[in-house]
């Protein structure tokens, strides 16, 4: 297919692509909200005075929570994240906020405001978490034959641990939202929200309003990553209620510390695991406990830790499994939705066993995760049948054939016996990821489709653009589907006063459900046109024009929701995924002893993506994605100090993955004749999956590292892999004292 430049493109370029910021000339006489951040993890408010603040010149007004008028709340699933809470439940949380003329006048009327607190002993680790018995929620549990038993009955088994670090999505445009009152009694937000019906939902329950007098706009986002399907309400929800109060709009806009503050991350997560194998190095059973770090609010840690639950098996059939999971209660940030949405944290788990497996009975790791695949009628723990299942094996037959694994391995070992204090690594995995929300009503979709006299269409659909190239691929579906020219087509930005009652864009499902539900819309105004008698003209404004004389209507509302799929917490068992994406990635790296610095010397991907509908939007995915999991796995470390509060708030503390990281050779491609046939277009979803093929390069640092001790013994190396982790995994390996 004809590769499709993303719809945005120059406007990225030249800056004229606009986004919430951009539009606050378009408020005369806006206020400017900044907030009075608590001073300790986890407190007691004893006393609030916020009217100092209004002595400040060019303060206009203070939030408290004697202003709202509803509940002052915006937790999206427990009603846990009050606005102005009494209780300091995270350090720096807002205790009240203040609305200037200008943002430096906001900032020094909240140094004003007097606060009196006393401290409280916070609990800031999972560690902590488990020992002081603070959950959110748990255990979750997925269990499959007698784990127990298995394991027992195994040749082999083997016990260890896991701790997996968080991750800051680093978005490019930081938290934002502008609210005014509008014409007729109602409110109007423009929000950097990946979910704009539930931060219509927020803001209502704050203001005590029906949601149809509040409208939520988000023309594009300067990049999300799950941080703004959940954690951009409050932020909304502030503006709107500084703008009830004062009839006046009011702008919050985050900078970058105060959004790496105040906002969650990825999960971190601890795992245990004990395992049963044979001499094959097949996998018999696996006990597997995780605990993720919630932080101080549940946001959205109950699925993220289900998805984990559902992805411990990544592309391996697991016999026997007794697998569950736990939500700590930490005086963190609430950490919340990242790319992948615990996926990555399930999967590492069974990635980091099986080359566990391979060192203990000296066995090639490609080799013994081949020998445990999923093959075709397998079904999960879960009790899915893992479609296509076929796929695993011709991608990891081709991408071996392609990258010349075997020739390489050989002249890995050759390169590694001629140098002691650096040495090279090399590693192929899998990827297997279930495509849908897994809560099932959060699989539908609504769109709209108007075409004008003239021929011109206005495209109208719920998801929201953040820079993945959704309404690239909307565009050519909407083309396809009408038989026009891009050209004559227009996709609107989103809004909650043109398609109402969507789903958060997230789960890779954006093109999936809003495609199809636009491809819905079309297919029934092109069906009223081709119902036309030749008369009607050739050309499709011709044909659109005598549809009006003949008093046709000229629009359409599609809908789409995803078939045959359903899950049943209480039993852990159901379809939970529409489909499977597949990928696998062959890495190569290169060690020191000395620094435990490595370098990326080759990536090969090969990844399923279907029948692309953009083939330019999907190569820049899974680039995108897969630099992304490196920096997860290899650079980003997320630290906080003893007193709670984050240590790592910006780019000169917190490292992230940059052209030094990228490997020198990059080859990307996509498996061929791979349609997927009950998804628009015969298109697979591309946003997750390539995250996970940064396994590789984590593995093939393991393996470097095992190439300085003498064999047989597991690598020990908890992520993220940092220099300091990589060089204590080299003394270790040695058989050196730390």
């Amino acid at each position: 297919m004809t590769a499709t430049p993303h719809e945005s493109a120059r406007g990225h370029v030249t800056g004229e692509a606009l986004y919430t910021d951009d539009l606050i000339s378009l408020y005369p006489g806006i206020l400017h909200a900044w907030p009075v951040l608590a001073p300790h993890a986890h407190a007691d408010l004893l006393s609030l005075n916020a009217e100092p603040a209004m002595q400040e010149p060019g303060v206009i007004a203070t939030l408290t929570a004697a202003d709202v008028p509803g509940e002052g709340n915006t937790g999206a699933n427990r009603h846990d994240e009050p606005l102005f809470p009494t209780e300091i439940l995270y350090h720096s949380q807002p205790v009240a906020w203040v609305l200037g003329e200008t943002l430096e006048a906001a900032r020094r009327g909240a140094t004003r405001v007097i606060a009196e607190y006393r401290k409280r002993t916070a609990v800031l680790s999972i560690d902590d978490a488990i020992a002081e018995g603070s959950y959110h929620s748990g255990p979750f549990r997925i269990t499959r034959s007698n784990a127990a038993e298995a394991i027992a009955a195994s040749p082999h088994e083997l016990t260890g641990e896991l701790r997996i670090g968080g991750q800051e999505h680093f978005y490019l445009e930081t938290n934002c939202a502008i609210a005014q009152l509008d014409t007729s009694g109602g409110i109007a937000i423009e929000s950097s929200t990946q979910h704009p019906s539930e931060t219509q939902e927020v803001v209502a329950r704050v203001l005590a309003i029906p949601r149809n007098l509040v409208t939520i706009g988000c023309l594009r986002m300067g990049g999300a990553f799950g941080g703004k399907e959940v954690q951009a309400n409050p932020w909304a929800a502030i503006a709107a209620l500084g703008a009830w109060k004062t009839k006046r709009p009011v702008r919050v806009r985050l900078p970058r510390y105060l959004d790496m503050v105040l906002t969650g991350k990825r999960h971190p997560f601890y795992a245990r695991f004990k395992v049963g194998f044979d001499e094959q190095a097949r996998l018999c059973g696996v006990e597997l406990m995780l605990w993720s770090d919630g932080g101080w609010s549940l946001d959205l840690s109950d699925p993220v830790m289900w998805r984990a639950l559902f992805h411990c098996d990544n592309a391996y059939l697991i016999p026997a499994l007794d697998a569950s999971g736990w939500v700590c209660k930490t005086h963190k940030t609430s950490q919340t939705a990242f790319r992948g949405f615990g996926g990555p944290q399930g999967m590492i788990v069974i990635e980091d066993i099986l080359d566990r497996i391979a060192r203990t009975l000296s066995l090639p790791p490609d080799v013994v995760r081949e020998r445990n695949f999923y093959r075709e009628e397998d079904s999960t723990h879960y009790g899915q049948t893992v479609k296509d299942a076929d796929r695993i094996a011709r991608i990891w037959s081709e991408l071996k054939q392609s990258s010349d694994f075997e020739a390489r391995r050989a002249s890995v070992a050759k390169f590694n016996a001629m140098h002691a204090n650096t040495k090279r690594g090399l590693a192929i995995t899998p990827v297997k990821f279930g495509i849908s929300f897994t809560a099932t009503f959060f699989n539908q979709a609504g769109a709209s489709v108007l075409v004008y006299r003239d021929g011109s269409v206005q495209v109208n659909h719920g998801g929201t653009e953040m820079g993945q190239g959704l309404n690239t691929k909307i565009l050519r579906i909407a083309s396809e589907a009408l038989g026009v020219p891009e050209s004559e087509i227009r996709i609107m930005p989103t809004n909650t006063a043109k398609i109402p009652n969507t789903s958060a864009t997230a789960a890779s499902a954006g093109t999936d459900l809003n495609g199809a539900a636009v491809a819905d819309a079309c297919r029934q105004v092109r069906e009223r046109l081709e119902a036309l008698p030749e008369s009607a003209g050739t050309t499709f404004s011709q044909r659109v024009d005598t549809a009006y004389r003949s008093r046709i209507p000229l629009f359409a509302q599609g809908f789409y929701k995803t078939p045959d799929i359903h899950f049943d917490p209480k039993t852990a068992t159901g379809k939970p995924f529409h489909y499977y994406a597949y990928g696998a990635a062959v890495a190569e790296v290169e060690v020191d002893a000395f620094t435990g610095a490595h370098k990326t010397l080759r990536v090969d991907i090969l990844h399923d993506v279907g029948d692309s509908i953009s083939p330019s939007i999907d190569r820049g995915q899974i680039e995108g994605g897969f630099a992304q999991g490196v920096g997860w796995l290899t650079l980003e470390e997320l630290l906080w100090d003893a007193e709670g509060r984050v240590a790592t708030a910006g780019a000169s503390t917190y490292k992230l993955p940059s052209w030094g990281e990228l490997p020198d050779i990059f080859n990307v491609n996509f498996l061929e004749r791979a349609a997927e046939p009950t998804v628009i277009m015969g298109s697979k979803a591309v946003g997750e999956p390539p995250l996970m093929l940064a396994f590789a390069v984590r593995e093939a640092i393991r393996d470097a590292v095992a190439s300085f001790g003498k064999g047989g013994e597991p690598v020990d190396l908890n992520s993220p892999a940092t220099p300091e982790c990589i060089f204590r995994a080299i003394r270790t390996a040695k058989g050196e004292r730390l």
